[in-house]
């Protein structure tokens, strides 16, 4: 754990770029994300959910004049709903 004073180094650092983001997750999310990192060349899990936001905003970019895309992307959030409770919380 970071002590309280470099904590407060890293928030005065960063305060207009960045917020810290600590959630709980499932371990095979986790498992999940350092897959992701090591598969992608990343720095860690952080990365591999800022990662993860990017790779979802261009699929929804393609999705609007991709129609195949579109499906997919529709089929995989109707999965994740569908199993909602496996994946999150």
């Amino acid at each position: 754990m970071a002590t309280t004073r470099s904590q407060k180094r890293w928030r005065d650092k960063h305060r207009f770029v960045k917020t810290q983001l600590n959630v709980m997750a499932r371990r095979h999310t986790h498992e999940a994300l350092a897959t992701c990192a090591e598969r992608f060349g990343l720095r860690g899990k952080g990365e591999a959910v800022a990662f993860a936001s990017v790779v979802v905003r261009a699929l929804i970019q393609r999705a609007e004049y991709d129609p195949a895309t579109a499906r997919m992307l529709d089929d995989i959030a109707a999965a994740y709903h569908a199993d909602r409770d496996v994946h999150a919380a």
